[in-house]
């Protein structure tokens, strides 16, 4: 399901696309034809939070797509903790590549969204052509630290 409408700021197109059995609304800026990059926010933002990079991103012949997370903004909220699991979260971003066309995507992760995307590339490598991280820790850093740390898990939850 794609329902497209011009962003009244300029940022690009907002449109909802199915994913699964959930809607995720998503701007999208740049050439259709263009490679392929997801932009994944972090807690507890949504698209807007990359505003200032669509656009240069569309200029350099991106297809640059920013969707608002399950649970975030304007996309739809399932209910109940197992709806939010890495798991359930990377296959968000392999079927909206999917709900896209893209075979293989240049996916971006900040903070939760960083966590987010080294899950997928994790699990579905075959879908991510490129990988940028900004402000998260590799998962396999990050649970021992946690372990070693009681504190730094009480200020992630």
């Amino acid at each position: 399901m794609r329902m497209a409408s011009r962003s009244p700021v300029g940022f690009g197109a907002h449109s909802r696309r199915r994913v699964g059995a959930l809607d995720l609304h998503v701007v999208e800026a740049g050439p259709p034809e263009g490679r392929p990059a997801i932009l994944l926010h972090g807690f507890p933002e949504f698209w807007y939070g990359w505003r200032h990079q669509l656009g240069a991103l569309a200029a350099a012949g991106l297809r640059v797509v920013a969707p608002d997370q399950r649970g975030y903004n304007l996309s739809d909220k399932p209910k109940g903790l197992e709806s939010y699991t890495l798991d359930c979260l990377a296959g968000d971003v392999v079927a909206l590549a999917d709900a896209l066309g893209c075979d293989r995507v240049s996916l971006v992760g900040h903070d939760w969204g960083g966590l987010v995307a080294w899950w997928t590339a994790a699990r579905h490598g075959e879908r991510v052509e490129r990988l940028a991280i900004l402000n998260a820790p590799h998962p396999q850093a990050f649970g021992p630290y946690l372990r070693r740390h009681p504190t730094q898990l009480l200020r992630s939850a």
